[in-house]
């Protein structure tokens, strides 16, 4: 885009926020200039909360894919949440339906049910409790319960498995994120050879292996937060490459190597300035979600929060 377009985009939108009394939430991974616009980057529940906290707002544009616009919706009914793009869509997402969980909820009775928040409304009504990435340990380990049932990331399940000694039952067994599953443990171990000092920090979508080679697993905001706190000089980061803008707009002294260029989340990068412009001026693209679906699945929601 050239630059005196995406400025002439980018007053546009301040405009209409203002008439509007909205506020764009923009998730790590969106494109840059997406980012450099919103009014909070992060991950999909603190900018959720983040939009709660915002009770002048009237408009929440949600830069993200489909689950987390959605989870903005339920935690702020008296909200209009729009999404610029119908097509962001979370694959991983796709993979657990509600039919699905509840086939695996007879086939396991009385086993709790664990959703990561990586997942559609219809279900998280479902579940007994969410998680995200970063609460997925403290959540399991306070359930009073040696099985668990847990999806749709497998790798993330395998994760709260080690780390908790439970057992995890994966649900769907093979759920995954397409873009984590694309970093290889070899492509690692060679950069950690060129970067001899650098620390490696990883998304615990990713598999086991790439796990492995870790200094530090955490979810988007763990890595931010990982990073600015870390003496390193040069970390090497494991996650869709998005990211990468806020860890060197945080941390401008610091050296941030991705494991690989081509980690890009497609679903993601389909939000662009010119639909943001277009989902404020038209409020296009509302998130609905069913009132009886709401209310179970912020009963999910508001069990993780009281924990955590």
């Amino acid at each position: 885009m050239m630059e005196a377009k995406r400025l002439e985009l980018v007053e546009r939108i301040q405009n209409l926020k203002k008439e509007k009394r909205a506020i764009i939430l923009a998730h790590n991974y969106q494109r840059p200039e997406v980012q450099d616009v919103a009014d909070y980057v992060g991950d999909s529940i603190e900018l959720s909360r983040r939009a709660m906290a915002e009770e002048e707002a009237r408009i929440i544009v949600f830069s993200a894919v489909d689950f987390m616009a959605q989870t903005a919706a339920i935690l702020n009914p008296n909200k209009k949440v729009l999404i610029p793009s119908l097509g962001a869509r979370c694959p991983m997402a796709q993979m657990l339906p509600a039919e699905n969980v509840k086939f695996w909820k007879r086939k396991h009775p009385n086993t709790p049910v664990v959703l990561y928040v990586n997942t559609l409304a219809e279900a998280k009504a479902e579940c007994d409790i969410c998680c995200t990435s970063a609460n997925a340990l403290k959540i399991v380990s306070s359930l009073n319960a040696d099985t668990i049932l847990f999806g749709p990331d497998h790798n993330l399940a395998w994760y709260v498995q080690q780390k908790t000694g439970k057992k995890i039952i994966s649900i769907p067994e093979r759920g995954f994120c397409p873009t984590h599953l694309l970093f290889l443990k070899e492509d690692i171990l060679l950069l950690k050879e060129e970067y001899a000092n650098a620390t490696v920090a990883v998304h615990p979508e990713c598999t086991p292996d790439v796990q492995s080679t870790a200094d530090f697993i955490g979810s988007t905001s763990q890595i931010c937060r990982f990073a600015k706190e870390s003496p390193a000089e040069k970390l090497i980061i494991g996650t869709e490459v998005g990211i990468l803008h806020r860890l060197k707009t945080e941390n401008p002294s610091k050296d941030f190597i991705p494991v690989y260029n081509g980690a890009i989340c497609p679903n993601m990068k389909r939000n662009t300035l010119e639909l943001i412009y277009l989902a404020l001026k038209e409020e296009r693209y509302p998130i609905n979600v069913p009132d009886n679906v709401a209310d179970r699945a912020r009963r999910s929601l508001d069990k993780m929060f009281e924990i955590t």
